[in-house]
């Protein structure tokens, strides 16, 4: 989709000067863990956002990145060009794909490097409409089907008490449990990732923690009481759940 406007060069400063600081803030700057990371956080997000090799991922992509008219140019269909260069409109959140890696690299080079490349093999797919296997969608209906055949009695206590668990895990998959995990943890879930180059991971350890608190879970009645028990996972392991998680999985496998 086009927009009918035009873009001057000065915009696209604007629109990381404003919009990046200001997530970054919300996130990042409120977590005990990378706040004094903030000011390489902002350096990252100014150079993803004008960086045009970004734009390759919409080639495994069913989006498109917006397009507007450079200044200068009659508007024209040979005159578009993507705004911002990389593709990707900034949005809350959007920090905690790369605050991890600050805990990784002092330098801000390789840092920004490993971001983009993450961000292009996978994170991309956790905040587009899609019907790819690894889409936000497709994960959010793998964990809504496993909750279903793996923990049968906590969900129809959660339909009887229409709890819906959806909504909680949901926040945690979409942002591939950033902000989430401690930072330990959470590299040990992305390198599970690289590992299997999935994302079909995130839902698995989603009803691990579920499973983990099932008897927490079971005494609630309300969605609220239901978010109060999912509210702090950073005391989680992620290894051991996913190995029981797995581990359950293939008893049933066996079971006649």
């Amino acid at each position: 989709m086009a927009y009918n406007c035009t873009v001057f060069h000065e915009n696209v400063t604007m629109v990381t000067l404003l919009l990046s600081p200001q997530d970054i803030q919300l996130t990042a700057s409120n977590d005990d863990q990378y706040f004094v990371f903030e000011d390489i956080l902002f350096q990252v997000l100014l150079c993803f956002f004008r960086d045009t090799e970004v734009l390759s991922h919409f080639e495994h992509s069913s989006a498109s990145p917006p397009l507007a008219v450079a200044r200068g140019n009659t508007p024209s269909p040979d005159a578009l060009v993507a705004y911002p260069p990389c593709g990707v409109i900034p949005f809350h959140g959007f920090t905690m794909y790369a605050a991890p890696l600050s805990c990784l690299y002092e330098d801000p080079v390789p840092l920004y490097f490993t971001f983009r490349e993450m961000y292009c093999r996978y994170w991309y797919r956790l905040h587009i409409v899609t019907s790819h296997s690894q889409g936000a969608a497709a994960l959010a209906l793998q964990f809504e089907l496993l909750l279903q055949s793996c923990e049968t009695r906590l969900w129809q206590h959660c339909c009887a008490m229409s709890i819906q668990l959806l909504p909680i895990v949901f926040k945690w998959i979409v942002r591939a449990f950033s902000g989430y995990l401690v930072p330990d943890q959470l590299f040990h879930l992305w390198d599970v990732v690289l590992a299997w180059e999935s994302l079909e991971v995130l839902p698995v350890l989603a009803l691990a923690i579920v499973s983990f608190r099932r008897e927490n879970l079971m005494d609630v009645t309300s969605q609220q009481g239901a978010e109060a028990v999912l509210a702090d996972i950073t005391a989680i392991s992620v290894i051991p759940l996913l190995k029981l998680a797995l581990a359950a999985d293939r008893g049933r496998e066996r079971d006649p």
